[in-house]
């Protein structure tokens, strides 16, 4: 099962696996690779023009992923004439995460739209408490406002997602 899942045209999400698969990356001509696995020595498949992107943070709810937002989304901007793959390890938490960073930078989106939008081509994502934190702080720097609330959940599990999406007016028409 080795996916990218294509969350815009020029914009996939995968997890370690996909990530070292040379006809992955080949057949869709990715350029760019954001690494968020915190795995420093992660040989990757030898791609003409392949460049590496590390973010050396763990999938901890008090790791700083935010001080990464910008750069990263920066990166992903950068690269309009080739493809990004952003991964993690699973594919779950810290990329989905990073991804919605550049939704809301440079696609606009909020961060209730981002996460609809990455959750759509890849519906097992969940980032940790900590991670939709820090997007949600990174949403307030840049709209004024947050279209998403942290609520308690009842779960056993702490590392449950434990988000609320509030009903915002749409300002489409």
């Amino acid at each position: 099962a080795l996916k990218l899942c294509r969350v815009s045209p020029g914009l996939f999400l995968s997890g370690l696996d996909s990530a070292l698969n040379l006809s992955v990356l080949a057949s869709r001509n990715i350029t760019l690779i954001i690494n968020a696995s915190g795995l420093e020595d992660v040989s990757y498949p030898s791609l003409d023009g392949l460049q590496v992107l590390h973010v050396p943070v763990q999938d901890q709810p008090h790791a700083p992923l935010r001080q990464y937002f910008d750069l990263v989304a920066e990166q992903i901007n950068q690269n309009q004439t080739g493809r990004t793959l952003v991964h993690c390890t699973a594919g779950r938490s810290r990329s989905p995460a990073l991804i919605m960073a550049y939704l809301m930078r440079f696609e606009g989106l909020s961060l209730r739209q981002a996460h609809e939008q990455v959750l759509e081509q890849r519906p097992f994502i969940r980032p940790n408490a900590g991670f939709w934190r820090q997007l949600m702080d990174y949403e307030r720097t840049l709209f004024s406002r947050n279209t998403v609330r942290m609520v308690k959940t009842l779960s056993l599990n702490p590392s449950e997602c434990c988000v609320k999406f509030q009903e915002i007016p749409s300002t489409c028409y």
